[in-house]
């Protein structure tokens, strides 16, 4: 999608309780977004296929359990990237370490355990400061 601004990733579809959280925010916002279901671990070339095609200028990468999509989406473009860690085991700890626990040169930020409205609004945030 061309017009395309944000682009929503999560690893599952299990996620999706999180996911339209972020959704219903950006539409809120009329913020052009898509979604994608792309696990970086059962799906890594289909990931590379889409980030080298994706014209969006923040990614927010949804994830529970081990949570590489963030670091893995980050670790592939210069686009900020918002981590939103999911509750799947662990109270969503697991995930959150997991984001939060980047190497150095590999940025990502990272919401609060199942906070995907806050992954839009950071990502509505960011988007201002470009329009300065």
């Amino acid at each position: 999608m061309a017009d395309t601004i944000v682009s929503i990733i999560a690893g599952s579809e299990s996620d999706k309780e999180v996911f339209e959280k972020a959704e219903k925010v950006l539409k809120a916002n009329n913020i052009p977004y898509e979604l994608q279901i792309i696990s970086a671990h059962r799906d890594p070339e289909k990931l590379d296929e889409y980030l080298n095609s994706c014209q969006s200028l923040i990614y927010i990468a949804v994830a529970g359990l081990s949570a590489a999509l963030p670091g893995v989406i980050a670790s592939k473009t210069e686009k900020p990237v918002i981590g939103v860690p999911v509750s799947a085991k662990l109270g969503g700890l697991d995930a959150l370490l997991s984001i939060v626990q980047m190497p150095p040169r590999v940025p990502v930020a990272c919401v609060g355990i199942d906070r995907g409205e806050n992954a839009a609004y950071l990502a509505i945030r960011i988007l201002n400061l470009l329009k300065k």
